[in-house]
């Protein structure tokens, strides 16, 4: 590709598109960069030639004089709200393509039914039994069907907070129940209840150009606020991954497992839609003692994941676009760094049920192979707050999951203020629990 200057659209201003923007500034092609998004992210206003704030990513209107204005070359969609609601859609009926699916093909993360009824018709494995309700008529003969082991969740985009897994969150039949009744008092047409998995998780994500997909390095999340995975939910307190790019309880063959789900289900949504899917594919996994299961999948990148992956990638970020956007991912060979990635989220003491807002932060330099990414915070002169939601993700990159941890823990000691972080993430203890656990589930 010879030289040239372009203009990109990124959308969006979390961790995950901090990462994005930085994968972006480090392209050898002259990029300008101009941002649509909801709140000032100090880390990518810093790269961006424009940044545009809105109330809503949604408001549609706004987006289309803001394009009229900049006159991108192509967009990248961060969030999972603004492409479930079409904003790719929109984007290309004023002729600006999106690395980011269209609405319908988007459904694999916006509607929990729709894929797991899509693996169900096109008999693609990895499927739990379940059923989706739009009421909460036969739930509980349903949950009395599955017994101890089920998993209740919202038909629809909660932030990464609509599910509930018995045994974790819910503890009988009837807190279950009352989960149903949340979820559709909430606006939610219908919730999915699905058998429990038990194994170990993995995330999986593909770069895909509508037919072909182009692999990351595989990556696990740790969702529970506190260290031992316990606690609540939250949208992902860290991740790491490994130098081999698998991880230590992981065989090559779980993760051809993945591949071929995703690559079946990327073939099936076409057909099914009639649009290909093109952008992200995120697919959430769980090693079982029968084989890899799909959780569920998301349209988008991870966040944690893509602070762990984004650094590590070789290839021109730009280069990648393009080919996704041309259907040309299978001429690209994806070079990624050796090495091994310990992302920690540093987030606002009482997260994420009674979060401390409006907390200064005192944020040092980082040391070296630490990368530093900023999520939810907000910056006036020069003062950086919390605004209650992740504040900063912190990455170690090593030669081993162990020295990333270390590197990891010491960028967090350069941020002051009123936080917490799990310390657990990425250690040997928690790394050697997942082995053990997935030896025992296997026997």
């Amino acid at each position: 590709m010879k030289q040239m200057i372009m203009k990109v659209l990124l959308v969006g201003n979390g961790g995950r598109e901090h990462a994005i923007a930085e994968a972006i500034a480090r392209s050898k092609y002259g990029v300008e960069l101009v941002v649509f998004a909801n709140n000032v992210n100090p880390g990518i206003k810093k790269l961006a030639a424009d940044y545009h704030v809105v109330d809503n990513l949604s408001h549609f209107d706004e987006l289309r004089e803001y394009v009229k204005k900049t006159k991108p070359d192509f967009a990248v969609v961060g969030p999972d709200n603004p492409i479930g609601d079409g904003m790719v859609d929109v984007l290309g009926e004023i002729g600006v393509a999106s690395v980011a699916p269209f609405q319908a093909p988007a459904q694999l993360e916006s509607s929990k039914y729709y894929t797991r009824e899509l693996l169900e018709r096109n008999l693609i494995p990895g499927n739990p039994r379940f059923r989706r309700f739009e009421s909460e008529d036969g739930v509980y003969p349903f949950l009395e069907e599955l017994g101890e082991d089920y998993v209740v969740k919202a038909d629809g985009l909660m932030g990464g907070k609509g599910v509930k897994v018995s045994g974790d969150h819910l503890n009988s039949h009837e807190q279950a129940m009352g989960f149903v009744k949340e979820c559709l008092s909430a606006g939610h047409s219908s919730v999915v209840i699905e058998e429990k998995f038990i194994g170990v998780e993995f995330s999986l994500m593909a770069f895909v150009d509508g037919e072909h997909l182009a692999y990351m390095p595989v990556v696990q999340d740790h969702k529970r606020a506190y260290e031992g995975d316990e606690g609540p939910n939250t949208g992902g307190m860290g991740t790491y991954s490994d130098v081999d790019h698998l991880l230590p309880f992981l065989t090559p063959e779980d993760v051809q497992q993945a591949k071929d789900i995703s690559e079946a289900v990327i073939k099936a949504v076409k057909e099914d839609t009639g649009q290909p899917f093109k952008g992200i594919l995120f697919g959430g996994f769980m090693a079982t003692k029968s084989g890899v299961k799909l959780i569920e999948y998301n349209a988008r990148f991870g966040d944690p994941e893509a602070l762990n992956v984004l650094p590590l990638l070789e290839t021109d970020f730009i280069d990648v676009c393009h080919a996704i956007l041309n259907g040309e991912l299978s001429t690209l060979t994806l070079s990624w760094k050796k090495q091994a990635t310990v992302c920690l989220y540093v987030v606002p003491d009482g997260y994420p049920e009674n979060s401390a807002k409006g907390e200064i932060l005192e944020i040092g330099q980082m040391p070296e192979g630490v990368e530093l990414f900023y999520s939810s915070v907000s910056e006036e002169g020069g003062v950086v707050k919390t605004t209650g939601s992740r504040s900063l993700g912190i990455v170690g990159i090593a030669d081993t999951i162990s020295e990333a941890r270390v590197k990891a823990l010491a960028g967090i000691e350069q941020v002051k203020g009123n936080i917490f972080y799990r310390k657990d993430i990425g250690s040997d203890e928690l790394v050697q629990q997942r082995v053990e656990t997935l030896k025992g589930v296997r026997g």
